[in-house]
């Protein structure tokens, strides 16, 4: 366990975009110094972190400079590149959270799956594929559709591909371009998360959350997520046999399906802050970006209780085309009571881009989650990116 004094030790992060952001915003009244290393310069986390060092999440020489400024290292992003991390750790003695070990299986999917299927934890069924042949075994097994995903390298639906019929096999494997693994596809009610926490000798589980997404992008998060509450206590026990399976401290986003019958699967795990877990910054008596940092350096956990119902909304790229990164017609975030604008200090605006999310708390348990979706809904979609004059539609 790291030294509990203020001001305190610095956190080397690999990864500078938002959750590299929010991680140095939660550390800071901690006495604890973020230091980040990304590839952009200027990138969304530089100006709330202490230094940035530019280079890419695979760059050893900068990594190795990273570990010399830092008491113990950690990544925002998937992409850090795990054997880096273990030889810098073994020759510097700064200490990696989560461990590189818990990166390299969860970078490929196939692998993750069956380490969680081997250690007891449900997934749906699945089943590595290198042939249009191999697909069309799945779907004679499976039945039709299933989920063609890349192993590697897919985020907010990238290199995932429904495959209705076999016709559609060949064009979907090309459109993985690359290793790939086939999931049954699930009959489910509703998608749910839980943020869960591995510390120094304890755990802790946020209150489930309710995920709603739209073209495999998360749209809305919904706590209290709205299942039975033996679907929730299901949703912690799976988090907690998850967390048995990975190594090394630090908050973990879990996502899991709720089955029409009532069941849970596992879906995927982020070994890092989640997008569905931003909520955590109002709602709950700790945000997870402040147990990542407690997580890591060693220190005790804090609450994860409920402050209240809340919801919250990404703030995506309204766009037709890229361009400089404007928010428009935010007054009415910024005059409604217990609401909250977060914004990620990235200069493009793209199409779908995660760009910021507005969170809205309930008042003393008056409203239900249901009103405070729809309130949360009509405060995103008064704000946009574009100008007046480009008469487009929203696409949030």
């Amino acid at each position: 366990m790291t030294t509990l004094s203020s001001p305190g030790p610095t956190i080397g992060v690999v990864g500078g975009g938002q959750l590299g952001r929010m991680l140095a915003e939660a550390a800071s009244p901690l006495g604890v110094d973020v230091i980040v290393l990304d590839p952009t310069p200027d990138c969304p986390a530089a100006g709330v972190s202490r230094d940035q060092l530019v280079g890419g999440f695979g760059d050893e020489d900068k990594i190795r400079e990273l570990a010399e400024r830092a008491d113990v290292l950690t990544f925002e992003i998937e992409l850090a590149d795990q054997d880096v991390l273990e030889r810098v750790r073994e020759d510097t003695g700064v200490p990696v959270h989560p461990d590189p070990a818990t990166l390299r299986t969860i970078h490929d999917k196939l692998v993750q799956k069956r380490a969680l299927e081997d250690a007891g934890v449900p997934v749906p069924p699945f089943r590595g594929v290198d042939s249009v042949a191999d697909i069309h075994e799945a779907i004679d097994e499976y039945g039709a559709p299933v989920m063609l995903k890349a192993r590697t390298g897919g985020y907010d639906g990238r290199g995932n591909v429904p495959v209705g019929s076999k016709a559609e096999a060949e064009a979907a494997l090309e459109a993985v371009a690359g290793p790939a693994m086939v999931e049954s596809f699930v009959d489910f009610t509703r998608e749910i998360s839980v943020i869960a926490v591995e510390g120094y000798g304890e755990t802790a589980t946020f209150p489930v959350g309710e995920n709603i997404h739209e073209e495999e992008i998360l749209r809305e998060t919904v706590v209290p997520a709205r299942s039975s509450d033996a679907v929730l206590e299901r949703a912690n026990a799976v988090a907690e046999d998850v967390l048995e399976v990975m190594d090394g401290r630090g908050v973990y986003g879990i996502e899991l399906f709720e089955t029409t019958d009532g069941d849970v699967l596992l879906n995927e795990i982020a070994p890092r802050p989640h997008n569905s877990g931003h909520w955590t910054i109002e709602g709950a008596q700790t945000s997870q970006f402040e147990q990542h940092a407690r997580a890591v350096l060693g220190w005790p956990l804090g609450s994860t209780g409920l402050r209240a119902s809340t919801v919250s909304t990404n703030l995506l790229g309204d766009v037709e085309e890229s361009r400089e990164a404007q928010l428009r017609n935010v007054e009415r975030i910024l005059e409604t009571p217990r609401a909250n604008l977060h914004w990620y200090g990235k200069r493009e605006a793209r199409p779908l881009r995660k760009m910021g999310h507005v969170t809205l708390t309930a008042a003393a348990g008056d409203e239900t989650v249901d009103t405070l979706l729809e309130d949360v809904r009509s405060l995103r979609d008064a704000v946009t990116f574009r100008e007046e004059s480009d008469g487009t539609e929203s696409k949030r």
